[in-house]
């Protein structure tokens, strides 16, 4: 750095007529690195002959990370089918009444006492002939080698009492649950039912919520068309009567999670192993490849070794595989910022990207205001207004011009009051969006571009790294490489003349 606080001093003081020859050996080499370091990989090329390694495992780790992006994204789609298709069958089995198609976000409402009681039935009766009715690859699920057991548990005021008159009433706002247990043996029995019948008295002024939950495992054949070895599934169902509104209805929700375990006695037939080896030795080959260009990032090494270890998540993996894809493709970016034709865009977000980050802020305040206003006094009269995350997402819609005369149409006029605020919280907010914020923050943008567009055709400002390069001669070049120059054929760029690049951009 020496040498570079010595050379602006004294071009500073005087000016063209500096020449090469007033700066010793070492300026000169430390010119010569830095102009060789900011060279595209076709300039290196044709300089020294070196060969752009770090473009090339680039392109290989593109083609190969994609593949096993669109590998596992096969995959996961059997699974996530797999997964919906359980939970649509067990809705079908184990809930009475059920008609295919959920009620908002309940599957589905009872609204008579009886109606309760044949559903909890229903459901206890099904678990038990499960074998006889799935025509799915499904069974109980067990611990110890023993079927684990059906719990049902009823959550309920600790105490109260309501006069037929409904005039009066004594509660105790305390809850406190009762869980009943039953095994595969038990509800077998016939005389279940009546050995347990104070359990199912239910006293439905006090009663909260009944939930009835039980493991089921199911295996993934499908995967057997795809080459590949079926996977294992414990299923965690849970039914859920909820009554907290104490309102006559009562809503009946469904729930089943899916997580994935080791299959048992699992074997290897066939095309399936031989399919294995082919998916190892590609897998084995993406590692090195990986391995090799991690020798430029060594964050990458090790946020690699941590996604290798224990994750079975489907979830986890998409995210990492998906994000490294990602990053993968965006990083060739950085190769066609050698070129000025084609680095606009980089440059343009890099010189607009400080203005738009405070604009942002700015707007953000704003944005936020319409949000909690809109969840606080829209949300009881429109469905898009119900929870903060979906208002934000309403309002981002909105911004884009989606779903507009919806949004107006769906309000309840209920309260004229309330249907009148509406009208001027959204066309208030529509106008200063759409209007002022969002074109103003596409002004900043294109501000930023003319900018960069009017550099491109004037020249850039000089830096001092510039301004140091610029008195140096041209890059020295060997005698084989003028000769071979025109035969060069190692990328389609490399056929250019040095001419080509009058001006190199650091930025």
């Amino acid at each position: 750095m020496d040498f570079f606080v010595r050379f602006n001093e004294t071009f500073d003081s005087r000016g063209s007529t500096v020449t090469s020859q007033d700066f010793s050996a070492e300026e000169e080499a430390l010119r010569e690195d830095l102009r060789y370091y900011f060279m595209s990989p076709c300039e290196k090329y044709r300089m020294r002959r070196k060969v752009p390694w770090k473009l090339g495992v680039q392109i290989l780790k593109i083609i190969m990370v994609t593949t096993q992006l669109v590998l596992f994204g096969l995959n996961n789609q059997l699974v996530i089918s797999y997964k919906e298709e359980n939970s649509m069958t067990f809705k079908n089995l184990f809930l009475k009444g059920y008609t295919g198609t959920d009620e908002d976000d309940y599957s589905r409402a009872v609204y008579s006492q009886q109606d309760v009681y044949d559903c909890v039935f229903f459901a206890i009766d099904q678990y038990a002939l499960l074998k006889n009715l799935s025509v799915g690859p499904v069974s109980y699920a067990q611990d110890d080698s023993e079927v684990s057991p059906l719990v049902i548990c009823k959550q309920h005021y600790r105490r109260g009492s309501v006069h037929s008159s409904y005039e009066s009433n004594d509660i105790d706002p305390e809850t406190e649950t009762v869980c009943l247990t039953l095994d595969i043996k038990t509800i077998e029995d016939k005389e279940w039912k009546m050995a347990n019948a104070s359990f199912f008295n239910l006293d439905f002024y006090r009663l909260v919520n009944l939930r009835i939950s039980f493991r089921l495992n199911g295996i993934n054949l499908q995967t057997i068309r795809s080459h590949e070895l079926p996977d294992c599934y414990e299923f965690f169902i849970t039914i859920t009567f909820d009554n907290q509104g104490h309102s006559g209805k009562m809503k009946v929700y469904f729930d089943s999670e899916a997580i994935s375990i080791a299959c048992k006695n699992c074997k290897n037939i066939g095309t399936v192993q031989k399919n294995k080896r082919y998916l190892l030795v590609f897998d084995v080959f993406v590692i090195v490849t990986c391995l090799t260009s991690a020798v430029l990032c060594t964050r990458s090494i090790v946020l690699a070794i941590k996604l290798l270890q224990s994750l079975t998540s489907y979830d986890v993996c998409s995210i990492f595989l998906g994000t490294s894809t990602l990053l993968v493709w965006v990083g060739v970016i950085r190769y066609l910022g050698y070129f000025q034709k084609y680095n606009v865009l980089i440059l343009t977000m890099r010189a607009a990207f400080p203005k738009v980050l405070r604009f942002c802020c700015c707007a953000g305040m704003i944005y936020l205001g319409y949000t909690f206003c809109g969840w606080i006094v829209l949300g009881p009269y429109h469905e898009k207004f119900e929870g903060l995350s979906r208002v934000a997402e309403c309002l981002f819609s909105l911004v884009n011009g989606d779903d507009m005369f919806a949004t107006f149409a769906q309000f309840q006029e209920k309260s004229t009051l309330v249907w009148l605020f509406s009208r001027v919280y959204l066309y208030s907010f529509i106008s200063l969006f759409i209007y002022m914020v969002l074109s103003l923050f596409i002004a900043l943008i294109t501000d930023s571009y003319e900018t960069i567009k009017n550099y491109q055709e004037n020249g850039f400002p000089m830096t001092d790294l510039q301004r140091f390069l610029k008195r140096y001669r041209d890059f020295p070049s060997s005698e084989s490489c003028k000769e071979q120059e025109a035969k060069c054929s190692f990328v389609c760029c490399c056929n250019r003349l040095e001419g080509d690049e009058d001006v190199l951009l650091i930025s």
